[in-house]
């Protein structure tokens, strides 16, 4: 029988409690005790009798519980930032003026980086620490922490970007030499990114330097070097390139755009056309169509077509998404936003003109608001693989401003996005769009109320919707501005019911998780403290997601390790406990997360031992000494003995002795002990009888 598992865990089935076990039934033949034939089944599907050749299971539980489990990274952590994450950042870092001094005054070992937004102040900092600690050795700090009695635990380079407002003025001379201090006895460093407004008390000048962002020409020139470096370009290409780029009409483009992110889309458009052969005009004109005055503009002259109004907005807040997911979306937008306007001929037809019964092609209706379609591609994001066509807007950002304008300058119209989207089914890829759309748009809205509207899908029985709560929630809380009011939303929400707890654990299992893994990881304890004892099955798959996220950095593994411990230790029958039976009867019998679920990572029982010996010794000694895991762990570890490559890996033999010293206050270890002697002293009587 081939098993296909869904995203899901298989389908508890559950037998009338008046029911004899079937496995202990006279005969063990085809014939079943089971009364009448009948099973419950609380989800999923149960099958009786013989089945006949091969048969593919379907979780169909799951067909009710879909959603998009890519993971997406963070571009702001709270923790280590990995080297790998560092290097990309600096990839193509031009120096800008203002670098050899903040160089030399982080020989102080505190640098305070006035910067205007969007100059490249943070891959400047970026820059700093690592040349001071190497790209393993930065350290991102959250904005929000108190830099007066904050103080460094390793000898690392340590990075806050975004200081409010209220944090710089506490920040005076005494208390930063203090903290200079502190730093040098670390051999560590700190650099701080704040606003161009934020302001400093007037004795604490000899520790800020001014950004001054590197020339947007530099950065052009660079960045289309390193893609010729990589292979992207051929030498032909990137002369054409360079040409392009200094030619008056883009000289006269980075003039008014000298942004390093202006350059970066200018030199990812000439590369697009050299390798395409597109014209040159339409580098700039999509580089145009992109800006706020565009976006305006854009919505001015649409404001009184709701046709035209209601695909904008679908394309805005699905980018990327197939033709058919768009069309849907404008369709149930259509009617909120009020009656279409007078069908213009069809009312007032000449005899010899019969009336357009047809209206305007789809793809019309895309040309007249800016937007086209792709080629046809296969869909990553179904294991059917069906052929998508992604609509996009000609122009680089205009899905961003749009959205934007569309959502925080016209009144009622979050509610009328919201209600066409609660319409849609869930199609592969739209919680992951909407979720970064609506994000990158509430991190700029206002007042105390802005987050609450994320309540009406965090709340709802459908994963997919909260799981666009989660990709939204992870994409504001970058903006260090409004950090704090996310994670006092999800706080809230995870003392709440156990659907906004599943919302919460959600929200762990991506960005917002790895940004701050031991934040994210004292959430999952806390939602697993609700009020009901058993551990709802929504809520056990959310965070079982959830920690396989923080699975995917080697980072969080010992963390994760060790919190799994702590809740086999919480006392049987609790949430807690049951997770990590869960969790441990993965690891020891196969892996976590298991076979068909989402996970880059998956780790085992032997892997553990392999590489954190210490943490697997403390799980081998918990959950052998834990009915509910024993029989798992022993099974897991009796495998890791029969193959001598992971004996030898593993360093077997050593536990087995560990275990020996550790045996008599644990009578689980006392029985695997015995029971592993009695089977080797058995098994060496059987060769020598033969």
């Amino acid at each position: 029988m081939n098993a296909v598992p869904g995203p899901a865990a298989e389908p508890d089935i559950q037998l009338d409690d008046d029911q004899p076990d079937p496995s202990v039934g006279s005969g063990g033949g085809q014939h079943s005790s089971l009364r009448e034939g009948r099973q419950r089944v609380d989800s999923g599907v149960a099958l009786m009798g013989n089945v006949g050749g091969d048969f593919t299971y379907l979780n169909i539980s799951a067909w009710n519980d879909e959603a998009t489990e890519q993971i997406l990274k963070p571009r702001l952590r709270e923790g280590p930032y990995p080297a790998e994450e560092v290097r990309g950042r600096l990839c193509g870092f031009v120096e800008p003026p203002s670098y050899a001094r903040c160089r030399k005054a982080l020989d102080s070992r505190i640098v305070l980086l006035r910067a205007r937004a969007g100059t490249g102040a943070g891959t400047a900092a970026f820059a700093l620490l690592a040349e001071r600690h190497g790209e393993g050795g930065v350290t991102g700090l959250d904005a929000m922490a108190d830099l007066s009695a904050w103080r460094p635990k390793a000898g690392r380079g340590y990075l806050l970007q975004g200081l409010p407002v209220a944090s710089a003025r506490s920040l005076d001379d005494v208390r930063l030499a203090g903290l200079a201090e502190a730093l040098r006895g670390a051999e560590a460093h700190l650099v701080v990114t704040m606003a161009q407004d934020a302001r400093l008390p007037s004795d604490a000048s000899r520790w800020e330097e001014v950004h001054t962002p590197p020339g947007p020409h530099e950065v052009a020139e660079r960045r289309l070097r390193l893609v010729a470096a990589e292979g992207g370009l051929d030498s032909s290409q990137l002369d054409a390139a360079l040409r392009n780029l200094a030619s008056p009409e883009f000289t006269d483009y980075l003039s008014t755009h000298p942004l390093p992110g202006d350059a970066v889309d200018l030199s990812d458009g000439l590369r697009r056309s050299a390798e395409t052969s597109a014209p040159i005009g339409s580098v700039l004109e999509d580089l145009l169509t992109g800006t706020e005055a565009a976006a305006r503009s854009a919505l001015a002259q649409a404001r009184h077509s709701a046709d035209k109004v209601s695909l904008m907005a679908a394309v805005a807040l699905l980018p990327g998404q197939d033709r058919t997911v768009i069309e849907q979306f404008a369709t149930a937008m259509r009617p909120l936003l009020g009656a279409r306007a007078a069908r213009t001929g069809q009312n007032e037809s000449s005899e010899d003109q019969s009336p357009d019964v047809l209206g305007p092609s789809f793809e019309d209706r895309l040309e007249a608001i800016g937007a086209r379609p792709l080629a046809p591609r296969s869909s990553p994001a179904d294991r059917y693989r069906y052929p998508v066509q992604p609509i996009v807007f000609s122009g680089r950002h205009r899905s961003a401003t749009l959205l934007r304008h569309l959502w925080l300058d016209f009144e009622g119209m979050p509610e009328a996005l919201w209600g066409a989207l609660e319409q849609l089914r869930y199609q592969p890829g739209i919680d992951l769009a909407a979720g970064e759309a609506i994000g990158r748009v509430l991190a700029h809205a206002t007042g105390p109320g802005a987050l609450t509207q994320l309540h009406r899908f965090a709340s709802s029985g459908d994963r997919w919707r909260r799981r666009l709560v989660a990709v939204a929630l992870g994409e504001i809380v970058q903006h260090p501005l409004v950090s704090g009011a996310v994670k006092e939303q999800v706080r809230r929400w995870s003392r709440s019911s156990a659907v906004l707890r599943c919302t919460v654990a959600e929200t762990c299992g991506g960005s917002y998780g790895l940004a701050r893994p031991a934040a994210a990881l004292k959430l999952l304890d806390t939602v697993l403290d609700g009020p009901s004892a058993e551990l709802d099955p929504k809520l056990r798959a959310a965070v079982s997601f959830a920690l396989g996220a923080l699975l995917t950095e080697e980072g969080n593994h010992i963390e994760v390790l060790e919190t799994v411990m702590r809740w086999l230790e919480a006392g049987r029958g609790t949430p807690r406990h049951t997770l990590a039976v869960h969790v441990i009867h993965s690891m020891s019998l196969s892996t976590f997360p298991q076979p068909g679920a989402p996970g880059a990572v998956r780790m085992s029982l032997a892997r553990t031992l392999e590489c954190h010996p210490a943490q697997g010794f403390a799980l081998v000694v918990l959950g052998l000494d834990d009915p509910a895991t024993y029989e798992a762990v022993a099974q897991g570890l009796g495998r890791v003995e029969a193959d001598p490559d992971m004996v030898r890996r593993t360093a077997f033999e050593h536990l087995v002795n560990e275990l020996s010293r550790t045996a008599r206050q644990r009578r689980g270890v006392i029985r695997f002990l015995l029971g592993r002697h009695r089977d080797h002293t058995n098994a060496s009587r059987r060769r020598s009888a033969s």
